[in-house]
């Protein structure tokens, strides 16, 4: 990787770092859930430099998180926060690779908010749930109670899933991608001019 792409990369890093400082919940799940703008970088970045400096720049972005923020989820949050991006980014990217057009990017990122949508679900349930269960010293039925009381509609897994987490990552993905959509170009310019 040449330098000027190594500092570009660094740069993207530490902007997704601050943006994932400013997090904030959103109405509809618990507070361990946050929003933030994170990927917006991340994305770019991988648009410009492919998805390995896309792999990169979410690596910074958890790493310098934690200087700035300690965790708060025994490391299952930022885990989840890094998977999360680089399936977000590496849909998006291989499919805005084979299709350069404004279409292309945008069925890229259609496709990438349902995959992460997708992945976010099998990875919730699977992995982090029960990880975050165990090393909080919490059962299921604890979490589903933490949904269920933001959101009435919450009354087992599946109804967590389909009523919370569904909703909340296709808002947070489709909200970056629109963001990404509207300044792509212009921030391509600018980052291709400091990086060549």
């Amino acid at each position: 990787m040449k330098t000027k792409k190594l500092v570009m990369a660094a740069l993207l890093g530490a902007l997704a770092a601050i943006l994932m400082v400013l997090d904030f919940n959103v109405p509809f799940v618990p507070m361990f859930i946050k929003f933030d703008f994170s990927d917006f970088p991340v994305l770019i970045g991988g648009f410009v430099f492919g998805p390995l400096t896309g792999v990169l720049i979410a690596f910074l972005k958890i790493v310098l998180n934690l200087l700035f923020k300690p965790t708060t989820t025994m490391f299952v949050g930022e885990v989840s926060n890094f998977l999360l991006s680089v399936c977000y980014m590496g849909v998006a990217c291989l499919y805005y690779r084979k299709h350069r057009t404004k279409k292309g990017a945008v069925i890229g990122m259609v496709l990438a908010t349902v995959a992460t949508s997708l992945f976010a679900i099998a990875s919730n349930l699977l992995v982090m749930f029960p990880m975050y269960a165990k090393l909080f010293g919490m059962s299921t039925e604890t979490i589903i109670g933490m949904f269920s009381k933001i959101n009435p509609l919450v009354k087992d897994m599946t109804t967590m899933v389909i009523a919370s987490l569904v909703p909340f990552n296709l808002f947070k993905y489709g909200v970056i991608s629109l963001i990404t959509f509207i300044s792509y170009k212009k921030i391509e310019v600018i980052l291709k001019k400091y990086s060549n």
